[in-house]
């Protein structure tokens, strides 16, 4: 089958061509800008294109699938001339329920852990080598992709993201794969350059309850008062399955998880990612994976890249960065944190860098966020509000909306590296969080291990 990706380079889009590539497809592909790691992957396996730019003569009549990224734009070159020849022109999305029409689909969806979940799943089903196919928006330790696409496997756990599918199909993405088992981690409002009302976001969630397949599953968080409700309501023929954040301990900075065998020692910590392995155990269970087994595997997960990753360590000393933006996220981490290590100065480090979080509107969704921080530091870049064409971000609005008198606030990267460079790291320790999905303006998480 030869398929053609507009806008290839993508960490999602070069991923699924890597496992079509795998399972034996044609694939081409174009793109404007491709960077690390997506460059050197296509380049090994053969996939990179011979030279950036979109190019309407590559989009021929043999080609059986166009698959369109969201970085593609809708007067795209090469979407104009797979419209004319009347290709079939798939979202990334929708192309993956092609491929999974035929199996059991898993997808976890939520606002926040869903890549956590979905990488505890996987980890628990490589552990007792089960073979299922997946797609999940990190890369993970054991795992050689982000997706894997198989003819045979019976099982396919999809990570469900709630934003748009692509610049022509304007449905998220998770409203398109009919889950047989789903899960909802939790509902924070997110997306407000798509979803401008906290009502209408949560409506996303009440449509994709209602696609699960009749007698299929549905595992929710009810911890979280919002996913309950949306749960409770729905009226569709499904299970429905709540989980809650299991009892554990914390003694001289190991988590230890409660369970039917006495206390064990896990890896991950905090009460949001104990509450992510919850539901990742009710997942795995109905997956065919028992109680007994899941702990065993489990013990050794790691975590997903990005997420609460330890980058350094120095004695006393602690370095981690997380991929947290939203608002709810930034709170559990840095609540985290500091529980894991409440002997140590926590030093908390986020970058505004979304739409979200760089609207002035949406911003007071952040007060409290950092309050179990010692030191909190907020870092946004002035250019990064004028590319998003958003209206200009100032020092006291940010003060105002996180409601904290000592906040130190960054707007040059120079300055902000500087600060790090020159932090004091005392007698009794300091626990340093990098919260970001950027890099605050340039800066070499590398350097940082230095810095302990």
């Amino acid at each position: 089958m030869r398929t053609h990706f507009i806008a290839i380079g993508g960490s999602a889009m070069h991923n699924l061509a890597l496992a079509l590539h795998s399972k034996g497809y044609v694939i081409t592909g174009s793109d404007d800008a491709i960077f690390e790691p997506s460059r050197t992957r296509l380049e090994k396996r053969g996939l990179l294109p011979e030279e950036l730019g979109w190019f309407p003569e590559k989009i021929t009549a043999d080609i059986d699938a166009v698959i369109l990224g969201m970085h593609a734009k809708a007067n795209n070159p090469e979407l104009l001339k797979a419209q004319e020849l009347g290709l079939k022109i798939y979202s990334y999305p929708e192309f993956l329920y092609e491929q999974s029409k035929d199996k059991t689909r898993v997808v976890i969806g939520g606002s926040h852990g869903k890549t956590t979940i979905t990488s505890m799943i996987l980890h628990v089903m490589n552990y007792h080598n089960r073979d299922v196919d997946y797609m999940v928006g990190a890369q993970l330790e054991g795992f050689d992709t982000m997706v894997h696409l198989t003819e045979e496997n019976d099982f396919i756990v999809l990570e469900g993201d709630e934003y748009l599918s692509s610049p022509m199909d304007l449905r998220p993405k998770f409203h398109l794969y009919q889950p047989n088992i789903a899960l909802i981690s939790g509902i924070a409002w997110d997306h407000i350059n798509v979803f401008p009302t906290f009502e209408n976001y949560v409506e996303q969630f009440e449509i994709f309850i209602a696609k699960i397949t009749n007698g299929g599953i549905l595992v929710y968080n009810e911890n979280d008062p919002e996913v309950k409700r949306v749960a409770e309501e729905a009226t569709n023929p499904i299970r429905k399955l709540p989980y809650h954040t299991p009892e554990y301990t914390v003694k001289d900075g190991i988590t230890l998880l409660e369970t039917p065998e006495g206390p064990m020692p896990i890896e991950v910590f905090g009460a949001h990612n104990l509450n992510n392995l919850a539901g990742a155990k009710w997942i795995c269970q109905n997956m065919g994976i028992d109680e007994a087994d899941f702990y065993e595997a489990i013990a050794t997960f790691k975590g997903a890249s990005k997420r609460l990753e330890k980058i350094a360590e120095n004695g006393r000393n602690v370095a981690y960065k997380d991929f947290a933006h939203s608002p709810s996220k930034v709170s559990a981490t840095t609540r985290a944190v500091k529980e894991q290590y409440p002997d140590r100065t926590l030093i908390a480090c986020l970058e505004l860098h979304t739409y979200s979080s760089l609207n002035a509107e949406f911003l007071k969704e952040y007060e409290g966020a950092l309050d179990a921080a010692d030191v909190a530091v907020v870092f946004y870049s002035p250019d990064a509000v004028a590319i998003k064409q958003l209206q200009e971000v100032t020092y006291d609005q940010i003060s105002k909306a996180f409601n904290r008198e000592d906040l130190i606030i960054y707007t040059n990267p120079a300055a902000f590296k500087d600060y790090l460079y020159h932090l004091k790291y005392d007698t009794k320790g300091v626990a340093l969080l990098l919260m970001s999905s950027g890099n605050y303006g340039g800066l070499n998480f590398d350097e940082v291990k230095t810095l302990l």
